[in-house]
This record gives C-alpha cells, structure tokens and sequence, in this order.
C-alpha cells in the first residue's frame, strides 16, 4: 500500500497514510493532533524508509469509536502493521502517543524495532486526570473552539507563539478540526491511562523534547532515559510541546541520524 486509504482493524475505522519504500517507520500523534503533525518529517524519512501514519481512533480522519484508550491505541497500532505485512517498525510517538508507543512495545515487543519519543509524558497525576475528564466535559458541551485557545497558549513556547504564528495557527487548525466527541473519548483515554509497562532495555530509544515544554517537562524525558540506560537525549532550546512543528528541521535531523 502506498498514498492513503482508511483499514479496518479490531472493528474500528482508520485513516492510514504510507509513503516511501525501506525499512518502515511507524508515527503516532498525540492528543489534538492527526498524522499531519509529522508532515515535514515524513518528507524527509520517505526517501530512505515506507513512513507508516495513522489517525488515531477519534482524532483527525479517523471515525469515533467505543472503548477507545491507550492501550487500544497500541493494539490498534499493532494491528495496522498486520494489515500492512509489516513485521516490524520503528516507531515515532508525541505526548499522549509516547504513551501508545511504549505501550506498544511493551505489548508487542517483536514489533518495535526502534523507539523515538518527543514530548514525552508521564502516566497522568489526579490533577492531571481531572483536567483532562474537565476539557472532555467542556468538549462535549461547546465544541472543540472552547479548547483551542488555551493548547495554543499552554502548549507552545513564548518564542513560537511570538515569532512563528503560522505555526501557533496550525496547532489551533488542527484542534479546531477535532470531532469533539472523539477528542473527548482521547482525553478520557489519557485521563484513565495507567503506566504502559517495561520496555526491553536493550531497544534503541530516542528522547527529544523542548526546554519550554510545560505538558512534558524535559524531567520526564530525563528520567526515561536514565531508566533505560542507553538512550539518546536532546533537548531543544526555546521549544515547548508542539516539539515536531516547533523544531521541524532539528526534530527532522535527530529522527534522520536515529533511524
């Protein structure tokens, strides 16, 4: 398969990009976003490697459906490299979806060939939890224009927000383009999520987050590589979370020197 198409996979619906031919490269988005967060680097992999994309279940391209949590993220993930004939990719996740991705190789370990986490974050704290059951509340009730403001201003640094619009402009298009209810059910998934399990110390692992990054605060991605001991870590001065929009280019070059 090549181009886009949507697959069927444990009875859900999923809008599913392929470019490229190589060894296959697996990116997964995070909360408010859709395969469209990783375009230019997805320019730049699929000269080398088939860049595997997918809105995840409620986000993006990608109908709402029952159930929807992380670990069925993972699942679903796993089972998108077994519709494609894929044995095995590395795979690129941002926030909520570094949560996916380690879950997926802790669940499927003979799948991940290779992990690259950007913006990564931690199992959610209570107060964490309950903002996010609070913005499921507020989606449901006015719309995904509701939220927008605040993942723009909350998200990004002050140095994106002030010289670079098109990019604060961009995130607030891909917010405002959410199904609600499917943004929804994924902020319930982050609110219930629980720790995604041991990742194999011996898998390559690649943690790039920004200095500026209040959602995943560059302790999470310092504390994961020293639990995994043979990680490589970069963190980019005047980036917040929006890390692969933010630090296209120097996202694009760790993920290029990595792969």
């Amino acid at each position: 398969m090549n181009g886009e198409a949507n697959v069927n996979v444990n009875g859900r619906t999923l809008a599913v990009e392929v470019d490229g031919r190589g060894p296959a490269v697996l990116m997964v988005h995070g909360l408010g976003g859709t395969s469209n967060f990783y375009q230019m680097q997805a320019d730049a992999l699929a000269g080398r490697f088939q860049v595997i994309r997918v809105d995840s279940a409620g986000a993006g391209r990608s109908p709402v459906a029952e159930d929807i949590s992380i670990e069925s993220h993972a699942e679903d993930l796993a089972a998108i490299l077994d519709e494609l004939g894929v044995p095995s990719a590395a795979v690129v996740g941002h926030s909520a979806g570094t949560l996916a991705a380690r879950a997926l190789a802790a669940r499927h370990p003979g799948k991940v060939s290779a992990l690259a986490l950007l913006g990564a974050v931690r199992v959610p704290s209570e107060a964490v939890r309950q903002a996010q059951r609070d913005r499921a509340a507020v989606l449901r009730e006015r719309g995904t224009a509701a939220v927008a403001p605040g993942v723009v201003a909350g998200a990004l640094s002050e140095a994106t927000r002030s010289d670079r619009p098109e990019v604060a402009a961009f995130v607030r298009e891909l917010v405002m383009r959410q199904d609600a209810e499917g943004y929804a059910r994924n902020c319930e998934a982050l609110a219930a999520a629980t720790a995604p399990g041991p990742i194999d110390p011996a898998l390559p692992l690649l943690l790039v987050t920004g200095d500026q990054d209040r959602v995943g605060p560059p302790e999470v991605s310092v504390e994961l590589a020293a639990a995994h001991g043979n990680a490589t870590l970069a963190i980019l001065p005047g980036v917040g979370h929006w890390t692969a929009l933010e630090a296209a280019r120097r996202t694009t070059e760790h993920l290029l020197k990595f792969l």
